[in-house]
């Protein structure tokens, strides 16, 4: 069962229909995993539609990462190293996810974001390196079309069981966060190619 704190935050945002969706992927308040499957149960009874749920989804999602791009252009690692745990993001992620994005490149902000580990923390070091932002929020919400599908579909399936999103999910997660390893490392196998032939 859901704790009371999320419950009731879910009723509040269900009032506010669509866009109870986009504020709570935007300000991360609850889990985006459990948001968007309670999207899809939303979506099963009526009450909005796919469509609608998706954008939704994604604009939201694709705006909170934009918070963490400013953060990191305008506030930088110090700010970020004080600060980071309020964001539930520790100095090893903002490490690791700035280690990704300065040997790799952009390309990293779409295929970080299905690997639990950097995924949030992708943007930090995308604003820090002062990344293009209409590339960075491209790139982004990309990302976020087939991870957003998946939540909101299954939830769609498991209808008034949707609560039991984290179980359900698994084996269909695993062959994503797969591909997204697969991707990443053609990538990165890539621009390793472009760096040689530079040299060469």
């Amino acid at each position: 069962m859901l704790s009371d704190l999320i419950h009731n935050v879910l009723v509040f945002l269900e009032g506010l229909g669509y866009w109870g969706i986009f504020l709570g992927l935007m300000m991360e308040i609850i889990p985006n995993e459990l948001l968007l499957a309670y999207a899809g149960y939303l979506v099963s009874n009526g009450q909005i539609n796919f469509v609608g749920a998706m954008v939704c989804a994604v604009l939201g999602g694709t705006l909170a990462q934009i918070v963490l791009y400013w953060i990191g252009r305008y506030g930088g690692r110090p700010f970020l190293e004080k600060y980071g745990k309020y964001l539930l993001i520790s100095k090893h992620h903002i490490d690791v996810s700035e280690s990704w994005f300065n040997r790799y490149g952009m390309g990293m902000i779409f295929t970080a974001r299905f690997i639990p580990v950097v995924r949030h923390a992708i943007s930090l070091p995308a604003g820090m390196a002062k990344m293009p932002l209409g590339k960075f929020s491209l790139y982004t919400a990309l990302a976020l079309v087939p991870y957003s599908f998946l939540y909101i579909y299954l939830g769609m399936k498991l209808k008034d069981n949707w609560e039991t999103i984290g179980e359900y999910a698994g084996p269909y997660i695993k062959p994503l966060i797969l591909a997204a390893i697969g991707l990443t490392i053609l990538y990165v196998g890539y621009q390793v190619y472009l760096k040689r032939k530079t040299k060469m």
